[in-house]
């Protein structure tokens, strides 16, 4: 699709590969072993930012042009249909099968569910097969904020140099992010760390670089500096799958343990996409490392895949009988990888690639008939 961003989609794959990776290693017990693997396994959870990252990247670069250049910023309507064509017909398909085979939720249980409100009606304990989704109403909270949050920085931006201005306005959303994290451990709220606040940094730093991107375009000197700043990303990684950004298992970190945990996952999620958002066109090494065919369809199918692995996973479990949190690890990930592969590709282009058709075609205007050319006209004598 010459619309899309191989690069990114590859980005994406990765994420996608690093969330599905995370759950096998939790559901087979081996992220809660000793050593060092089992400490980087438990921080796969990074991808997650990432995933944040990327939608502000993506969804916030034609407000960003707009205000900057002067173009014509998204129309409010059409883009929310866009997200809710893209989000929620697989959604709502995976939730209900899992739901339904796993489940002992009541009809508010489902509708909550359905209308992505369990962030904010809690529920004891998630349903089997469904607890990868806590990011979603998180994700729909931003789409929907986005025009409004675009309308107020678009208004910042009037003046001299508006992208200083952009940039300027944006930073305020990471503060937002820091009050929620001091909030959330002072006051024992760990249900915030569910929420649009808490995570808008990510977001934040999504729409930062959307920015830079329309002001510099692909830049050279961050493509001669890929190396580096994917090493300082991966030593940063490995200080955040330390005890400093918190225990590995659901043990409320401490307030000193978020800020590391928020700072260092948002610096490698930066690291990790600056130099394929703002590296050079084709050819450069983004596209030779993550942009190639296979990495870029696995992006494009990682919606798909991020839905299902974890309901196939739980199926495994059910199958074999494994007690939780142990299980053959190369088992479990080989026939999970296989399956939810399979069913991400039927899911991308049967449910998927057919919606965002339709919102394409609903949302093309018509195109103006052609004028009729005037008759010469013939010069008065």
């Amino acid at each position: 699709m010459k619309h899309r961003d191989a690069a990114l989609d590859g980005i994406r794959a990765f994420a996608a590969l690093g969330v599905w990776l995370l759950h096998v290693g939790s559901d087979t017990g081996v992220m809660y072993g000793e050593g060092m693997f089992a400490w980087l396994m438990s921080r796969l959870g990074i991808a997650v930012p990432i995933f944040f990252l990327l939608s502000g990247l993506l969804l916030y670069r034609p407000w960003a042009k707009a205000a900057i250049e002067g173009t014509e910023p998204p129309r409010p309507l059409r883009y929310l249909w866009r997200r809710v064509l893209r989000v929620m017909p697989v959604y709502w398909i995976v939730t209900a099968l899992a739901l339904w085979a796993w489940s002992t939720l009541d009809w508010r249980g489902w509708l909550n569910r359905m209308l992505l409100l369990q962030n904010y009606f809690r529920e004891e304990k998630a349903p089997d097969g469904l607890y990868q989704m806590w990011t979603l109403p998180i994700e729909m909270s931003f789409y929907l904020l986005l025009p409004v949050i675009a309308w107020l920085l678009g208004r910042c931006a009037r003046g001299d140099d508006p992208a200083v201005r952009l940039l300027t306005g944006i930073a305020v959303l990471p503060v937002i992010s820091v009050v929620n994290v001091v909030v959330a451990r002072l006051y024992d709220l760990p249900q915030l760390s569910d929420w649009l606040p808490y995570n808008l940094v990510f977001f934040a730093c999504g729409m930062a670089m959307a920015v830079l991107s329309v002001m510099i375009g692909h830049s050279r000197l961050v493509e001669t500096l890929t190396p580096q700043l994917l090493v300082l990303a991966a030593l940063l990684y490995v200080v955040l799958s330390t005890e400093l950004a918190g225990p590995r298992t659901l043990t409320l970190p401490t307030l000193s343990q978020s800020m590391w945990r928020v700072t260092l996952e948002s610096a490698v999620a930066v690291l990790v996409v600056a130099p394929f958002a703002l590296a050079a066109g084709p050819g450069s090494v983004r596209h030779r490392v993550v942009g190639n065919p296979v990495m870029a369809y696995l992006g494009r199918i990682s919606y798909s895949f991020f839905l299902w692995h974890a309901p196939v996973i739980t199926l495994q479990h059910k199958i074999t009988g494994a007690p939780p949190f142990t299980g053959d690890f190369p088992s479990v990930a080989v026939v999970s990888f296989v399956v939810t592969t399979l069913l991400s590709i039927a899911t991308y282009h049967l449910v998927e690639a057919t919606t965002l058709r339709l919102a394409r075609h609903r949302s093309t205007p018509a195109r103006p008939a052609p004028a009729r050319a005037r008759p010469p006209v013939t010069p008065a004598p």
